[in-house]
């Protein structure tokens, strides 16, 4: 009922736009253009069930679980989704954002990643190398600009104490 009266929309509509960002935006990148890439191999070739792909399978799990977690922190903590037209309303610096100011593009990496080891794929991680050139790009054309207007000082203080890309652990 708070959320009503604040003007902001129930939590339940906003887990329906992140399941459709999901399923249309990190779901294309993780699944439906990786298949592409991957279909003459994998309709002929299964995969080596080994240490290598056991490794995969948790570098796979790690990305998901990480992006489902910061996803979930956008709508409920931040009242809205990774969609760049439907941003959260509150700066979300908690839970995975306390290490880097960008955890949800390295889960997704992390993905492709484990999926790019899982099917010993060159192709895949040339694809891999070329969504990460892209996420950059991405945020500091776009995303971090929006952010220092939209967040003004607490995302400036923000950016000096948590890293863009590499995780560190905070003091």
């Amino acid at each position: 009922m708070a959320d009503r009266i604040s003007g902001d929309p129930p939590l339940v509509f906003t887990l329906v736009k992140l399941a459709l960002f999901t399923v249309l935006v990190p779901g294309t990148v993780t699944v439906w253009l990786p298949l592409f890439i991957l279909y003459p191999m994998i309709r002929h070739q299964a995969i080596e069930w080994n240490a290598t792909a056991a490794g995969a399978i948790l570098v796979i799990t790690i990305g998901v679980s990480g992006y489902l977690w910061t996803a979930l922190d956008f709508a409920i903590y931040g009242k809205g989704t990774p969609a760049p037209i439907d941003m959260p309303k509150v700066l979300v610096v908690h839970g995975l954002y306390r290490f880097t100011r960008n955890p949800m593009y390295i889960s997704v990496l992390c993905v492709l990643l484990g999926e790019s080891l899982l099917f010993y794929s060159k192709a895949l991680l040339g694809y891999a190398a070329i969504v990460t050139v892209g996420f950059n790009i991405f945020v500091l054309i776009q995303e971090e600009p929006t952010l220092r207007r939209k967040m003004g000082p607490a995302y400036e203080n923000y950016c000096n104490e948590v890293p863009r890309w590499i995780p560190k652990i905070p003091r």
